[in-house]
């Protein structure tokens, strides 16, 4: 009786170390997402679109439509000169286009990058305090991730890395 308890018992030992290495395995895929393709070209392209059309859609669009009040604005209250108000209305726009496309993406992220950081400094004072109503941090985040895309360039999923391995 002894010897098949023992066999009974390695077997059932060896069955639980297999399950438990399975299951352990398992659960580090899931932890770490190994399941999903890591790819750094992938999240380049999603954070191009991402902020390049939020940017666009919120605030681009909105500056262009109403062209002639926001570069009276930045003249007055900001002290901008005309030109350079003109500049920076249509800049916002098509900067926010190229980097979606991806053409040029470091120069339009430079400029995108330009452009949050008057809005930060000059318009929010760089209040970073949430909920109050002039507060800097969504210019303060597209800063961040303008500088990410001016660093890292636009990855493969772009016009300006179309061909490349």
């Amino acid at each position: 009786m002894m010897a098949i308890e023992l066999v009974t018992f390695c077997w059932t030992s060896h069955v639980t170390t297999h399950h438990m290495h399975a299951m352990n395995n398992s659960l580090s895929a899931l932890i770490k997402l190994s399941f999903l393709p890591a790819s750094a070209d992938l999240g380049l392209l999603a954070l191009r679109a991402w902020l390049g059309l939020s940017m666009l859609l919120i605030h681009g669009v909105s500056k262009v439509e109403n062209f002639s009040a926001t570069v009276t604005m930045f003249h007055d209250k900001m002290g901008f000169a005309t030109p350079v108000a003109i500049i920076g209305v249509v800049a916002e726009a098509l900067f926010s286009v190229l980097l979606v496309l991806g053409l040029i993406t470091r120069l339009a992220a430079a400029g995108l990058l330009v452009q949050m950081g008057v809005a930060f400094v000059m318009v929010h004072k760089m209040a970073l305090n949430s909920g109050t109503p002039h507060t800097g941090e969504l210019a303060f985040i597209y800063l961040g991730g303008f500088l990410a895309l001016f660093l890292a360039g636009p990855g493969r999923f772009s016009l300006d890395g179309a061909g490349s391995k």
